[in-house]
């Protein structure tokens, strides 16, 4: 399970900059498991995506 923390901070960098087709209250609504899983899928083919950089 990730950190509170981290899934606000990740919340919290997609209310700023949400991706293309969504809007800003659709992130803040998001249950933490389906923003990881968002956050994931985006990331996934990132070649040096290990470490967190906000």
């Amino acid at each position: 399970m990730a950190s509170k923390e981290l899934i606000a901070k990740l919340r919290e960098k997609y209310i700023q900059n949400p991706p293309e087709g969504m809007l800003a209250n659709e992130i803040r609504e998001m249950d933490d498991e389906d923003l990881l899983d968002m956050d994931y899928f985006m990331h996934e083919d990132d070649e040096f995506f290990d470490e967190v950089d906000w």
